[in-house]
């Protein structure tokens, strides 16, 4: 039952931390290093007494390893979520998410010197003719992002601005992966570990974000009061929706790393693809998010790609060559 339990908190508790993060950036487009530090500070003190046993067990895997695998990470959870300050739409930043196969197959070329089927390529070109229209779609629509300034010219430098941290991020991304991969076959998979020290070593570069946080918690502080029932005294709805992003963020990182040890890289892929096309179509839904039939077109295309990428659809019979 472990898999399907983790499959299931990885669509509930993932889901569910999207549509808090929305809540926070659709009324602070800025807050995503606050949010992103206040989850590394709660994934670091579980890990710091769980999985160092308050520092008294030393890694598996040398320091030398995690700290290059730490400043990519940490790089990719700052700009991923900072990108709400450059007037990126949340449905946006999914989409581009869902084609970090397009940044894998690439990186995967170059560092892994792998040659691919066909049918990888196809999946690619589809993939990344989604990601493209979506794009090109958002870039109409500059003007309803709620950080925007009303100079059409400057909004829209900001928008490219980014575009290329989502670009950036997702090259990262796949590098890191590539990375993880290679470093797990020589030391074995140490999941809970590689969590802790990938959230733990980055806290002091959060002090040159320091200035931003700080301005962001008055910012939260200042938000509407809600009072707590049972405990009969209020706080700021944003700090609960901060709260509860940080409980579903640990879960959902939980689970997928749980996920990764007990099933298929298949499988895995699959299931992550499948909560972001849902959490895409809630925050088009409930949050009214721009979405327009080219976005569909391309969204479309980015999940057909992703089944085609993965095998669930089939197209040849070749097999991947390495070498």
């Amino acid at each position: 039952m472990k898999p399907a339990i983790a499959i299931t908190l990885v669509f509930l508790a993932c889901c569910s931390n999207v549509v808090f993060l929305e809540f926070m950036v659709s009324e602070f487009p800025g807050s995503g290093n606050l949010i992103t530090f206040s989850q590394f500070l709660l994934i670091s003190i579980e890990g710091f007494v769980f999985t160092a046993k308050c520092g008294t067990k030393a890694p598996v895997i040398p320091f030398r390893y995690y700290l290059f695998m730490v400043t990519l990470f940490f790089a990719i959870q700052v700009g991923s979520n900072a990108v709400f300050s450059f007037n990126i739409s949340m449905p946006l930043q999914m989409i581009f998410r869902s084609g970090s196969l397009v940044a894998n197959l690439i990186m995967g070329m170059i560092i892994l010197k792998r040659s691919y089927k066909m049918s990888k390529f196809v999946s690619v070109a589809l993939i990344t003719c989604g990601i493209i229209i979506c794009t090109l779609s958002s870039a109409s629509q500059v003007e309803s992002h709620p950080n925007h300034t009303g100079d059409v010219m400057y909004d829209f430098l900001i928008w490219l601005v980014g575009l290329g941290m989502l670009v950036f991020c997702l090259m990262m991304t796949a590098w890191m992966g590539i990375f993880q991969e290679q470093t797990y076959q020589k030391f074995g998979k140490h999941p809970s570990e590689a969590l802790f020290y990938n959230h733990c070593l980055p806290l002091p570069l959060f002090l040159f974000l320091a200035k931003d946080i700080y301005n962001h918690v008055i910012l939260l502080n200042s938000s509407d009061p809600v009072l707590i029932p049972i405990l009969e005294f209020s706080i700021p709805k944003m700090w609960i929706f901060l709260i509860f992003n940080n409980i579903t963020q640990y879960i959902c990182i939980r689970s997928v790393f749980i996920l990764t040890t007990e099933c298929q890289s298949l499988t895995v892929t699959l299931v992550v693809t499948l909560r972001k096309f849902i959490s895409l179509i809630f925050s088009v839904l409930y949050f009214q998010n721009p979405f327009t039939v080219y976005h569909t077109i391309g969204a479309i295309l980015v999940f057909f790609g992703t089944l085609l990428f993965t095998e669930i659809i089939p197209l040849g019979k070749a097999k991947i060559k390495e070498h």
